[in-house]
């Protein structure tokens, strides 16, 4: 019926055309499906596009390789020190090496030379990046815990408890974190050389007082800034209307801070800590420059530019190469964590 009528062109009157039943084809290029997916899919599919995330991605990874794998099957210890290859340049073999060579024996190349004291400089690198990544993860772990734990508990209790708790991340701001790592390490230095004595605990002369002062340092004050993002966060969740569910239920308020509002904000604070990792690694690399870091002759990468520093017109590798790493390093993680603040949590892009 509607089919043959026809509209009068001159007519401000509806098109009775317009009111016929879609065809197959027409509502088959109206449907528009893609699949279903969940947040940490999504989140992975965006990170994936982010290319400059995925090259650091892949930067770190060969660092970790680098500092942790690579040491397995190389033939010198960062510990070794090999008489009469002072000082050798990249690839430059001493006297000695020479004869072995010319003698028909295999000698593996110095690849970055040696420092003063005759010890191969690669595994150095290897040992001082070993130990600024770890230091860096591990450091973040312990803000990643205690930042969370405290700024959870203080939004989901409010009141007073909150007022109380944030004041006291206000006082910790303030504290001086060179000044606490020195008085740290002075008043520590004779109970661990004691500690370190007794078995099992042999370890600690490894990493020194310095260094475990600076642990201590980042357990004390460098979660504050993790604690306010997550109280921010979890101010808002606490609202939702599982957290309300969850009450009427019995749950216990550590389920639900456990279960339900530290799960929900795990996007949040994986973006956060890889965001720490360069801080971490950075603060302990200028600590390990100003003589605070681990105790020698284990290396970090703060430590060689600081023995490097005396010969850097003579040697300049020696400075050069710490200085490089650390700052790919650090360019590699911050770019990562940008990669992954936009894909988990875009909320957070500035």
């Amino acid at each position: 019926m509607a089919e043959t009528i026809k509209k009068n062109p001159l007519s401000f009157q509806l098109d009775p055309s317009d009111f016929l039943p879609a065809s197959d084809e027409e509502k088959e290029s109206l449907v528009v499906m893609r699949d279903s997916v969940g947040f940490w899919k999504d989140g992975m599919r965006r990170l994936r596009k982010n290319k400059i995330a995925m090259v650091s991605l892949a930067v770190i990874l060969v660092f970790a390789v680098f500092a942790y794998i690579v040491p397995v099957f190389y033939p010198y210890s960062y510990r070794e020190q090999i008489k009469y290859s002072e000082n050798l340049a990249p690839f430059e073999y001493s006297e000695k090496e020479q004869a072995r060579i010319d003698a028909g024996e295999d000698v593996f190349p110095h690849v970055c030379g040696t420092d003063r004291s005759g010890r191969d400089y690669a595994a150095r690198l290897m040992m001082g990046t070993r130990i600024s990544l770890s230091v860096g993860l591990v450091a973040s772990l312990l803000v990643l815990l205690i930042g969370a734990t405290y700024g959870a508990v203080s939004a989901f209790l409010g009141g007073w408890v909150d007022i109380i708790m944030m004041r006291i991340t206000d006082i910790l701001y303030t504290l001086p974190d060179v000044l606490l790592i020195i008085l740290l390490a002075t008043a520590l230095k004779e109970p661990l050389a004691n500690l370190a004595e007794q078995p099992g605990f042999q370890w600690m002369k490894t990493l020194g007082p310095n260094l475990i002062s600076i642990f201590i340092v980042f357990a004390l004050l460098y979660w504050v800034s993790m604690a306010r993002i997550v109280r921010s966060q979890v101010l808002t969740l606490k609202e939702s209307e599982y957290v309300t569910a969850a009450r009427a239920l019995g749950a216990s308020n550590g389920r639900i801070i456990k279960k339900h509002l530290i799960t929900n904000c795990l996007g949040t604070l994986i973006v956060t800590t890889t965001l720490q990792i360069p801080s971490s690694i950075f603060t302990e690399s200028y600590m390990s420059f100003l003589g605070l870091g681990v105790a020698a002759p284990v290396p970090s990468l703060g430590s060689l530019a600081t023995d490097a520093v005396k010969g850097m017109n003579t040697y300049p590798h020696l400075l050069i190469l710490p200085a490089v790493i650390i700052s790919v390093i650090i360019l590699a993680f911050n770019l990562f964590g940008d990669g992954l603040r936009d894909a988990f949590d875009p909320k957070l892009k500035s």
